[in-house]
């Protein structure tokens, strides 16, 4: 009986198979073998792209007149650095007594890439193929994945997505890094007074430098505006005495300001002057300061624990929490993965299938060796919760398209022993979330006032958290301001009708603000959400699908532009912003292939490959857009005489450089370093 090859994509996810399979293996240089198996790995890629110099001499030289480059059929060669591991993993494929091949390598795009580019350089044919896709390396996921394992043609589609984004990636930067550079990088040079230049571009990184660029110059040039709001401080009685609470003027309908080109927005004035007009018609004829309650309403309002972590909810919030960067994130939950503590880190789902659902309290059980998690335990144990998890929006099959979310595996504790600090911390946040959706919603009471002085209106908002729910195990500081429990129960005694004492009515100056800068969690966030930076939790959720990159590139590409220093990274406050020569080229990109800009069509690209992988179009009609798309850019830029326009807009960011180069560098570590 022939023998199994099992092909990982590193050496330890290989060890994880060999102790899964109990293989009494013997070692061997680049593969593990025993009577029935071999298990063998590939280092991350063996086999890339050709350089265009490999098709003909003459690319070897950049040249106008050579592009756009464009192949009938793409080159592949072995990667000189792992050329010996790629000659052990192709003989194991050739060999006679191998009579069926298991891909282990990771399950996603791009582990499908990894394998097939080391199929298709070595040859093989007629041997029996599976593919081995799991969500985590515990030894129950790994016998699950080899005895479940599909005929790898089920992946055929998934291949052809893989090798068309790389084919993408590769002509779209060589022939638009090359034109550029060609057409406009001495002007570049020229005016950095730099020996050379060279203009990188890309489909995703260049649209996500322009959303950095353009962020940066949204806050530039920001107008701060003042405006003015009216306070009153309005007296009632607590159980301890009086007690106070401020309530907001608006102009309700039945203002005498209502609509008043005098407002800004419906709370505050422009001018001063009329906040103060405002104050001195209340107080006309009046002795004593009263408002009247028009409307007490008192409600409960529930918060639901969050959804479960993907990658780019976890590289958000480890930027916000521990200041460290998308990339270093990945790293660390990689480690994790590998380590067996959490499931399959690549991945754009936040919620769980409905069978790992049944299974569930494996995980829960597993995690009793978390001596931080066994409180919470024992008390959704007494509460029952995760019985019912099915039921809960945090399972849905449908929004699960090759992983679910990130969870703790409840397995490989020994190992957290091992891991740095940091790790364990971003361990810690991965379970408290896990664990949240298995508690009560939190619930807060709010009181919500409305009094009127003459035919104005103050309106006040009271807020306290009545039931802790989820945020107990969380692990989140509420950061909204909560009211003392005796001024609430003072304000919810309010009726109707009543007539209260205020005590001063006050102008309180507010200013406009500037956007926010990105930081590098919330980039990845917009990146996610096709260049919109959107906080609230649920409306992600509902335009998800379409964005730039994905969870597995999107710290690769952030890192790629700090490298290229098109973008700064402050490390301390993971703020981000662009460097002179960043803007620069966002200025040559926008005056010659603006479309590269767009984070809507970038993303369009990246949902065109979903529809490749998912068989709704064809490879051949993917690349026949992808041709006239560069051809056609190619062209346009050729015809371009723009550079005396490009000199302007370098002088304009080039003045700001040198204004801030004078003064205290901004936040994220903006201005030019002197050479």
């Amino acid at each position: 009986m022939g023998k199994a090859l099992y092909i990982a994509e590193k050496p330890s996810v290989a060890q994880e198979f060999a102790k899964a399979l109990h293989l009494r293996a013997g070692r061997h240089d680049g593969y593990l073998e025993s009577d029935d198996a071999v298990v063998t790995w590939c280092v991350g890629h063996l086999v890339t792209m050709s350089y265009p110099e490999a098709y003909d001499e003459k690319y070897k030289r950049w040249s106008l007149e050579a592009l756009p480059f464009l192949p009938e059929e793409f080159r592949y060669e072995v990667i000189p650095a792992v050329a010996k591991q790629f000659r052990i993993v192709s003989s194991l494929l050739h060999r006679e007594d191998v009579e069926r091949i298991y891909v282990c390598t990771d399950s996603g795009r791009e582990g499908e890439y990894i394998y097939r580019l080391v199929e298709q350089m070595a040859g093989v044919k007629g041997k029996e193929r599976r593919r081995v896709w799991i969500d985590s390396q515990t030894e129950e996921e790994i016998l699950r994945g080899i005895r479940e394992a599909k005929d790898l043609s089920a992946y055929d589609n998934l291949s052809a997505s893989a090798y068309l984004r790389a084919k993408e990636d590769y002509l779209m930067g060589i022939n638009f890094s090359r034109l550029l550079t060609l057409k406009y990088g001495n002007s570049i040079s020229g005016y950095l007074k730099t020996k050379y230049a060279v203009i990188s571009v890309g489909r995703v990184m260049t649209c996500v430098q322009g959303m950095v660029v353009r962020r940066e110059r949204e806050i530039r040039e920001f107008v701060e505006t003042p405006f003015y709001r009216v306070v009153a401080c309005i007296q009632a009685e607590a159980p301890e005495g009086a007690a106070a609470f401020e309530g907001e003027w608006r102009a309700a309908p039945e203002s005498r300001y209502f609509a008043s080109p005098h407002l800004y927005k419906e709370n505050g004035f422009k001018e001063e002057e009329k906040a103060r007009e405002l104050i001195r018609y209340l107080k006309e004829e009046t002795p004593e300061l009263t408002c009247r309650i028009l409307s007490v309403e008192k409600k409960k309002e529930k918060k639901n624990p969050p959804l479960l972590y993907n990658l780019a909810e976890l590289q958000n919030e480890c930027s916000r929490r521990f200041k460290i960067s998308p990339d270093e994130t990945l790293r660390i939950v990689q480690e994790l993965y590998e380590k067996k503590l959490v499931t399959y880190p690549r991945t754009d789902a936040r919620v769980l299938s409905t069978a790992v659902a049944k299974e569930i309290h494996k995980n829960l059980n597993g995690l009793m060796k978390y001596e931080p998690a066994v409180p919470y335990l024992q008390e959704i144990a007494a509460m029952g919760s995760h019985k019912g998890l099915a039921r809960t929006r945090y399972v849905n099959d449908k929004q699960i398209t090759d992983h679910y979310a990130i969870i703790p595996t409840g397995q490989g504790l020994l190992a957290l022993n091992s891991v740095a600090h940091t790790a364990k911390s971003v361990y810690d946040i991965i379970v408290r979330r896990f664990l949240s959706i298995f508690y009560p919603a939190a619930v807060y009471q709010k009181v919500s006032v409305t009094a009127g002085m003459k035919t104005e209106q103050f309106f006040a908002g009271l807020r306290v958290l009545a039931e802790e729910g989820y945020l107990k195990v969380a692990g989140v500081p509420e950061q909204k301001k909560e009211e003392p429990a005796g001024l609430m129960e003072a304000v919810a005694g309010l009726k109707k009708g009543m007539t209260l004492p205020v005590s001063a009515l006050e102008i309180r100056e507010g200013k406009t603000s500037p956007p926010k800068r990105y930081s590098s969690g919330s980039l990845i966030l917009a990146m996610e959400n096709a260049g919109q930076l959107i906080e609230d939790e649920e409306l992600r959720e509902q335009i998800k699908g379409c964005g730039i990159g994905t969870s597995a590139t999107r710290g690769e590409i952030l890192k790629k532009l700090f490298n290229n220093k098109y973008l700064a990274l402050n490390k301390k406050t993971q703020i981000v912003t662009p460097t002179l020569q960043g803007e620069m080229i966002y200025d040559v990109v926008d005056h010659s292939i603006r479309s590269l800009l767009n984070p809507e069509l970038t993303a369009s690209w990246e949902k065109g490959l979903g529809y490749v992988a998912d068989g709704q179009i064809t490879s051949d009609e993917y690349m026949e857009k992808l041709e006239h798309f560069i051809r056609a850019r190619t062209s346009g830029v050729l015809g371009l005489n723009n550079q005396y326009q490009l000199r302007s807009c370098y002088d304009k960011a080039a003045a700001f450089y040198k204004t801030k180069s004078k003064n205290k560098k901004p936040e994220g570590g903006n201005g030019v370093k002197k050479k």
